[in-house]
């Protein structure tokens, strides 16, 4: 992403408060010693450090934030947990802090470019953020040519005399290369692309015992082969994570069946799957590539419910009439038999007349059920957080040769009604089971939950809304999830809608994994968790073991919410770094997309000022560039923070949040990944 931080839309972001926005000189702040002893000292928390090598830190107490220059980092580095004091000083209005020690490294490999000169060797992180460069050995990477991607563990992190040194990890190849960059991002992100060779071994073992014990399984199923059965699915997708069974039951009632990948059945507690599992957390979605969680051999073939063959699965079976009403719940194992595998635009085409074939009916009855859910959902509360995403077009090389918004079928909306129900029944049912055997104590499950969103962001989420001409009802920061879904119905259809709907998201909490069930804010749910796809995430897999434990009536097991709260931790920080190297292939692709178009011109939209540019959004590609205030030769413009505006101090022209500009591209740097724009 473009790095901005002191973007006056990003009400989100806790920044310190300018109370000397003229001031450029460093000023002495007044502290009496009287006061100093009241002052923080040797804090503790992590610090975040921007590409300019100036670190942010939040104190816990008092939710300041302190900045600190490069020369006060103490060779602390981005996300590391350090001690912090302040230093009594202010710099451009903002108080400054010094960084005591380093408590503990966030990271210790990077990906980077190889420098060679003369008989030295360095390394130059990609992550702009690691504002000094590693020494290498010039041994271990003599046989690597200069300028090539390379991944780098620390052996030793120096002093603030000394560049940290350098391991080599691994050559990952040539610089633009699309293989490489790809594999870049990944490695950057402290996952692997690569699985241990015992790891495939034990896959590949037991694929080759599964047909042995295959009939001697069935005995503990349900069967449900003979009941009408799909899956539907992306285009490209490998691995089918569940499927949707359907039996007319008469009297205008229904037999509806959310059936899953019993992962848990061939991924079990204690053997080097799992732990592989639970250390990469989840797969990592590219725009070219997905990183499975598990080997193909599982997550593409035993697994996966690929059509016309018989599957394990883990199944929520319900009895629905037609008016949505939820008759009956099963939960248990099963084995299915897939009749057909969907991409999710020809089932839409079924269900339009458009495609001649078999199931129309149950489509469209499956349809309309999930509508009356979805009505039903939105009625209690829930958030409708649909925001545009793109798709790329790539050739042979993986360049891309054009970028399109995704389209948001009824097909989308029908396979996440169906998965919403399968977690919220199962989330319940375990929730209520537990706690109601008084003899059950600890940890008892793994919740997806959603807290309510921090007053202070939503209190100037609410000013950034009423600077373009909206309302958030809120009392001093206190909402609800009716009050955003009113939100986003006034902003429905208006040229700000996918501003706001952005700076809205970023005010919530997120949602992460825990232990404790708080209930879900955006969905408005009680009870909820992930069940539906355990081929790709961990939780899942787990929640299917809490599942079959609670139906067959077993113990919880000593200190267990201490190992599943880790878990759920590491679970939630893993996702937040999938979500990061996803985002990170995008703007790749988007730069590299670009530039194939420097000189020409774009509609766009605002979506962020600064006091050194313009941050513009092209409509079509959703391609983010900044504008910057040095190119504009009409007038000198200065920032209005309160109205989110650049005003013109000649002309009065006003530059707002949201305002609809034609712009031309003139430069893609893509090692940097950032876009150049200027309005014409």
């Amino acid at each position: 992403m473009v790095n901005r931080p002191t973007i006056c839309y990003t009400a989100y972001v806790n920044k310190p408060k300018r109370t000397h926005p003229h001031t450029d000189h460093k000023t002495k702040h007044p502290s009496p010693k009287q006061e100093d002893k009241k002052q923080v000292t040797g804090v503790i928390n992590t610090i975040s450090i921007n590409s300019k090598g100036v670190g942010f830190f939040v104190v816990p107490t008092t939710n300041d934030t302190l900045e600190i220059q490069n020369e006060n980092l103490n060779r602390a580095f981005h996300g590391d947990m350090v001690e912090v004091a302040p230093t009594g000083t202010m710099v451009k209005g903002r108080p400054q802090g010094k960084v005591v020690s380093v408590i503990s490294r966030a990271r210790n490999e990077f990906v980077g470019i190889i420098e060679k000169k003369g008989n030295t060797a360095f390394l130059l992180p990609d992550d702009k953020r690691m504002y000094i460069d590693i020494f290498l050995d010039t041994k271990s990477v003599a046989h690597v040519t200069h300028n090539t991607k390379v991944l780098v563990g620390i052996s030793d992190w120096g002093n603030t005399a000394k560049n940290p040194k350098g391991k080599l990890i691994k050559v990952i190849g040539a610089v633009g290369n699309n293989n490489t960059e790809m594999e870049s991002i990944v490695l950057e992100k402290g996952f692997r692309v690569e699985f241990p060779a015992e790891i495939e071994s034990e896959a590949q073992r037991i694929k080759s015992e599964y047909k042995k014990h295959f009939e001697t399984e069935l005995k503990n199923r349900r069967d449900m082969r003979g009941v009408t059965t799909m899956t539907i699915d992306p285009a490209d997708a490998k691995d089918f994570d569940d499927a949707i069974s359907f039996q007319d039951l008469g009297h205008n009632t229904y037999e509806i069946g959310v059936h899953i990948a019993d992962v848990s059945y061939f991924v079990t507690p204690g053997s080097v799957l799992d732990a592989e599992a639970e250390k990469r957390g989840l797969s990592v979605y590219l725009v070219d590539r997905t990183i499975p969680m598990l080997p193909e051999i599982l997550s593409n073939d035993l697994c996966s419910l690929n059509p016309n063959e018989d599957k394990y699965t883990f199944s929520a079976i319900f009895t629905v009439t037609s008016t949505g009403e939820v008759m009956t719940k099963w939960f248990g194992r099963t084995v299915i038999h897939s009749d057909k595998r969907f991409t999710y635009e020809e089932a839409q085409e079924v269900i339009d007349g458009k495609r001649d074939g078999p199931y129309q009916t149950e489509l469209r009855t499956l349809r309309d059920i999930g509508k009356i859910f979805e009505k039903e959902k939105f009625e209690n509360g829930a958030i409708n957080f649909e925001t545009e995403e793109v798709k790329f077009e790539l050739d042979d090389t993986g360049k891309p040769i054009r970028v399109y918004k995704k389209s948001r079928l009824e097909t989308h909306k029908l396979v996440e009604e169906y998965m919403l129900l399968a977690n919220r029944e199962v989330a319940e049912f375990v929730f209520r089971s537990q706690n109601e055997n008084k003899n059950k104590k600890g940890s008892q499950s793994v919740y997806r939950i959603h807290n309510i969103p921090d007053k202070e962001r939503i209190a100037n989420l609410a000013v950034f809304l009423k600077a373009l001409g909206f309302d958030l009802k809120n009392k001093e920061g206190e909402v609800t999830s009716r009050d955003i879904s009113a939100l986003l119905k006034q902003v429905a259809g208006t040229p700000n809608e996918e501003l706001i709907k952005t700076a809205t998201i970023r005010s919530m909490a997120k949602a992460v994994y825990s232990t404790k069930n708080i209930g879900h804010f955006g969905l408005a749910f009680e009870y909820y968790t992930h069940f539906t796809s355990p081929i790709r995430r961990y939780p899942d897999l787990l929640v299917h073991r809490f599942l079959e434990r609670e139906l067959k009536g077993g113990k919880i097991e000593q200190n267990e919410f201490e190992k599943f709260e880790r878990i759920c931790l590491l679970s939630s920080e893993n996702e937040k770094r999938a979500s990061d190297a996803e985002r990170a292939s995008i703007k790749y692709k988007q730069v590299e997309y670009m530039q194939s178009h420097i000189g020409e011109t774009f509609s766009g939209t605002i979506t962020g000022v600064t006091e050194w540019g313009i941050y513009i959004e092209e409509k079509e590609t959703k391609c983010e560039g900044m504008a910057s205030l040095r190119n504009m030769q009409d007038d000198f413009y200065a920032l209005d923070e309160k109205n989110y505006s650049l005003i013109g101090q000649k002309t009065g022209k006003k530059i707002t949040l949201g305002d609809t500009v034609t712009f031309k591209v003139i430069s893609a740097d893509l090692e940097k990944r950032v876009l150049d724009y200027t309005i014409i």
